[in-house]
């Protein structure tokens, strides 16, 4: 084999002697970085300030945690609800996304009300940044060694220690790098989304729904490659359902939307969405 990925040999990273969980790590950059280019453009958009974004954020992104470890904790086929042990274990990995995202919006819709920001302001704001904080939380599935594919042979195959195998899988099998596939394709749709507000006139929102349709048309397929212990039915994985039910309601929102709209005014995006915005900081 030419090339392969290789894993780390632990989960941690040594700085100035200290031993920092990489898969955390990785999640506290996406963070920043998810709320530094959603705050950017809040601000852009006369909406809010990048304080509002920040103060946000550290709401959504706790209500966001807590959901996706519920999620993972009811939801993952190794029953971790019947082990209080590793309920807060969140450093060896089980964030459920799904749960993490509907928990995130609702806390970040409460939090922006009481600012005074519009939610369509904030969603259209938020919407390339979530896929920004995705992309590089998932690195530390690589620190982890988790959550890989089904083997291949393909020149970036994942390389994966004795330790971390699978049962039934002999040392020096390589397999489907699915952390790196979700990684790409969520920065590439970071800036598809970008491109999409920057060319087209979409009414306030409908970009989070875009957001959503690309997201889950994404997992849908990587999630399909996975090998690890998952709920399933119908010849599909619990998460690939989520994800379909996602995008169709979705897709299903952006067509009554636009029929809803079809004959008002253009759209003037060099409006501020909401004029009456006063800033809690001011």
């Amino acid at each position: 084999m030419i090339f392969t990925i290789p894993s780390p040999s632990s989960g941690a990273i040594e700085l100035f002697g200290l031993s920092i969980h990489a898969y955390g790590l990785m999640i506290a950059l996406g963070v920043v970085a998810g709320t530094w280019l959603s705050g950017r453009r809040l601000e852009q958009a006369q909406v809010g300030t990048r304080d509002d974004m920040s103060s946000i954020a550290v709401g959504a992104v706790l209500a966001g945690v807590l959901g996706a470890r519920l999620y993972y904790i009811v939801t993952d086929k190794s029953q971790p609800w019947k082990e209080p042990g590793r309920w807060l274990k969140i450093w060896n990995g089980g964030l459920g996304i799904p749960g993490g995202l509907l928990a995130g919006i609702l806390v970040a819709l409460w939090a922006a009300h009481r600012r005074g920001i519009s939610p369509a302001g904030l969603f259209t704001a938020a919407a390339p940044g979530l896929p920004l904080a995705q992309a590089i939380g998932r690195f530390g599935n690589w620190w982890n060694q988790e959550l890989f594919g089904r083997p291949t042979t393909l020149p970036w195959a994942l390389e994966i220690d004795a330790a971390h195998l699978p049962t039934g899988y002999a040392v020096g099998t390589t397999f489907h790098p699915t952390f790196l596939y979700e990684m790409l394709w969520n920065l590439a749709l970071c800036g598809v989304l970008l491109l999409i507000d920057k060319r087209m006139t979409l009414r306030p929102g409908r970009l989070l729904a875009v957001y959503v349709v690309g997201y889950a048309t994404g997992r849908f397929w990587i999630e399909g490659l996975r090998i690890d212990p998952a709920n399933s039915g119908g010849g599909w994985r619990l998460n690939q359902w989520t994800a379909l039910i996602a995008g169709l309601g979705a897709v299903a929102y952006l067509l009554v939307d636009r029929q809803r709209h079809r004959n008002d005014a253009p759209v003037d995006t060099d409006e501020p969405i909401a004029d009456d915005y006063v800033s809690e900081d001011e």
